[in-house]
């Protein structure tokens, strides 16, 4: 009891203090306010001011992106399926020129689709791939002439010094040059192979030796782990950048190297299938439009199909394939190299029936059917599809307005150079 009165007196003071504090507080004027001293009392507390705001910016979403891909720059030509000659990768930089389609950089491309940037109507990215030094030699003036940005997809053990990396090989001395003036620089690999678990590949063994071994289970995954996540961590530590772009050596691979990227930071993945890049194309497919000496209408057909006017031309309405039933599906994956393509456009609405068209990754613009009457577009394809996965895009107009749709699908492996119906089995 007696410790209880005496506490009582140390609570009663501890109280008062604390109104006097609370008081205090109360009757400090505040900032900006107009009030003279001693009246704060009788004026109401000010209104906290609003928070500003943040408009997010107006993206075009029909907008359109053609991504190139090169590789060496030479005078003659000895491989025509990497190699192009200066002249004609710079007729083809003019080109873009001419015919109004910007150039843009791989990160303005990636802030566009995050809806945090708008592009012009349509657009280009340039981009090298493995890392020679005819890139940094005679590719960068020529970029430079233009005022183009770029991007550099490097496998990493092909850098000169690495166990790839000859002598027409670009150096990190040279890389770190290309950084230092803005240009992009992005994964490939470590040694640029096929990144799927049960194909062959070579590897280095102690003391330099090289081979070549079939890897699976736990030796596959040591391996792809540096193939996909040891490539972006070199390149970040050597040369002080972010990487978030990860091109696949041509364009195989599948879920589970799509997996090893997300988690590994990687925003965009890229393969070889070229096709226009749209708003709501998928981050980790987008297709890049692989130019050759012997290809010499690939770039051509890129471009045209984007179409030729400077003034952005037709704004075009993206459609989903899985709103037109197309048949191969999106995603799916044919037996036969001869598949009979087709989709509803019915769910449109009324199709001005000599505006439909039809372009084949590999084909370019192919003649098709169109029966008005259901809505299908349809073209049997007469030669065998090369390329394992195969990019339609369908456009029309309609109530005159332009609308597209593109979906991609597989083809079987051995439909290449097995026989082949053009009854179309399908295989989820």
């Amino acid at each position: 009891m007696m410790i209880r009165f005496a506490m009582l007196p140390l609570l009663l003071a501890l109280n008062l203090s604390m109104c006097k504090k609370q008081q205090a507080v109360t009757d400090k004027p505040q900032p900006g306010s107009s009030a003279a001293p001693g009246t704060a009392a009788a004026t109401a507390a000010p209104v906290a001011a609003a928070t500003p705001k943040i408009k997010k910016p107006v993206v075009d979403q029909t907008a359109q992106v053609l991504i190139f891909c090169y590789h060496r720059l030479v005078d003659k030509i000895r491989y025509p399926g990497t190699e192009i000659t200066p002249a004609a990768f710079e007729a083809q930089m003019k080109e873009l020129k001419d015919k109004g389609i910007t150039v843009i950089s791989m990160q303005d491309l990636l802030a566009w689709k995050r809806g945090e940037k708008s592009i012009p109507p349509r657009c280009a990215v340039v981009t090298f791939d493995d890392g020679w030094k005819s890139q940094y030699e005679v590719g960068w003036p020529i970029m430079k002439k233009y005022g183009y940005p770029f991007t550099l997809f490097i496998y990493t053990e092909g850098v000169r010094g690495g166990s790839l990396g000859g002598g027409e090989a670009i150096t990190w001395e040279q890389l770190a040059d290309l950084r230092d003036n803005g240009v992009d620089i992005q994964a490939h690999t470590a040694t640029h192979q096929d990144l799927r678990e049960g194909h062959n590949v070579t590897v280095i063994e102690p003391g330099g030796k090289r081979g070549r071994k079939k890897l699976t289970g736990a030796d596959y995954e040591k391996w792809v782990q540096n193939e996909v996540v040891g490539c972006k961590e070199l390149l970040e530590q050597r040369l002080g950048i972010k990487v978030n772009c990860f091109a696949v050596p041509f364009g195989n691979y599948n879920e589970h190297v799509k997996e090893l990227a997300r988690n590994a930071g990687y925003e965009a993945m890229f393969t070889v299938y070229g096709q226009p890049i749209t708003f709501t194309s998928p981050m980790d497919a987008i297709g890049r439009y692989a130019i050759e000496a012997n290809k010499p209408k690939v770039f051509a057909d890129a471009v045209s199909m984007i179409g030729a006017s400077s003034g952005g031309g037709t704004a075009v309405a993206e459609v989903g394939a899985k709103d037109l039933t197309t048949h191969p599906a999106d995603g799916e994956t044919v037996r036969t190299a001869l598949p009979l393509i087709k989709a509803n456009l019915s769910s449109i609405g009324q199709i001005e029936p000599g505006s439909v068209q039809m372009r084949v990754s590999g084909l370019g613009l192919v003649p098709v059917n169109f029966d008005p009457k259901t809505g299908t577009v349809s073209y049997q394809v007469p030669q065998k599809l090369r390329d394992k996965t195969c990019t339609v895009i369908v456009s029309a107009k309609s109530e005159g307005k332009k609308v597209e749709t593109h979906w991609t699908f597989g083809i079987e492996e051995a439909a290449a150079t097995a026989g082949s119906s053009p009854a179309t089995a399908v295989k989820k």
